[in-house]
């Protein structure tokens, strides 16, 4: 699963820290960074993937 370096590619193309992003949806500090090896909730995804603008599945191809 890369599902952490996707969601930095698409961070970066938008001008947006994993850090913000963390700190904007309430998640924890450094838990996007571990999601290629442990995988978040659906809802987790969701989130992220609305606050970027994409489809749930940008995130998970």
């Amino acid at each position: 699963m890369v599902l952490y370096d996707n969601v930095k590619k698409l961070c970066e193309e938008k001008g947006v820290s994993i850090l913000s992003l963390e700190k904007a949806l309430g998640f924890p500090r450094s838990s996007i960074c571990k999601w290629n090896d442990n995988e978040p909730g659906i809802r987790k995804v969701q989130k992220v993937a609305e606050y970027l603008g994409v489809a749930i599945e940008e995130l998970l191809k």
